[in-house]
């Protein structure tokens, strides 16, 4: 047993009765790791919007066939990667009934590369049209982003202290820390910086040398009077009250 399915499986006894609650009135989306049938089961069980991406196989292939060639001839014509959606009714081997699949044909083109079919499948009860389902399902990458921040610009797995507390301190000013970060990126709406990732705002806006002079009363901080981001960083400094000098 892998380690999602494991994770799977005791996935439904780990919630309390609050969590399954909100759970109720929520919704779901899920990579390809998540879809064993104890998951989908707890899903319907526990009726939220819910949206799992499966693996693709000979029989889900087969299904997409003709959307894959309806896909194929467009994207011939137009040179362009083409997309073509669909539905059909499935059951794996393993699953208790008949669930509802989305089917996303794709064929994609790069230049100097042959054309490559992509087919893409999730289960859904969601009773919309497939392409709007899929969209909805592709929402999903924005948290993934921001989970990956958090990860890879904020570092929140450093918790290498001995003492559980001082970890939890840690995760816990790392949080603090990105919610400023996300500030930051808000106040910085309309520049070249709105969307930048937490790692690039650290590297064009934070990380800047300074003269520091040392007096008998105070430190004074001798900032860069110009730089690459100087235009961004003074919209942003502004906006948090700062007086222009």
């Amino acid at each position: 047993m892998n380690d999602s399915t494991t994770q799977s499986v005791l996935f439904p006894n780990l919630f309390s009765k609050p969590v399954r609650a909100s759970i109720d009135q929520d919704n779901s989306s899920s990579d390809g790791g998540f879809s064993n049938p104890q998951l989908l089961d707890f899903l319907e069980q526990q009726e939220p919007e819910s949206r799992v991406a499966i693996a693709r196989n000979a029989r889900l292939e087969r299904r997409a066939r003709r959307l894959t060639g309806k896909a194929s001839m467009m994207s011939s014509t137009s040179g362009a990667t083409e997309q073509v959606f669909g539905e059909t009714l499935y059951a794996a081997k393993n699953w208790s009934h008949r669930r509802r699949i989305i089917i996303k044909a794709e064929v994609v083109r790069h230049p100097w590369r042959d054309p490559k079919n992509n087919p893409r499948f999730v289960v859904t009860n969601l009773p919309h049209k497939p392409e709007n389902v899929y969209q909805i399902y592709r929402d999903r990458g924005d948290t993934e982003n921001r989970i990956k921040e958090l990860h890879h610009g904020l570092e929140l797995d450093r918790t290498s202290c001995s003492s559980f507390w001082a970890n939890q301190l840690r995760v816990l000013m790392t949080a603090a820390a990105y919610v400023l970060m996300q500030e930051m990126r808000r106040l910085a709406a309309g520049t070249s910086l709105d969307k930048a990732q937490v790692s690039t705002l650290r590297e064009r806006l934070l990380k800047l040398g300074v003269w520091v002079k040392v007096t008998a009363r105070r430190i004074i901080l001798h900032l860069p009077s110009n730089h690459g981001w100087i235009k961004p960083w003074r919209r942003i400094a502004l906006a948090v009250g700062v007086s222009p000098g």
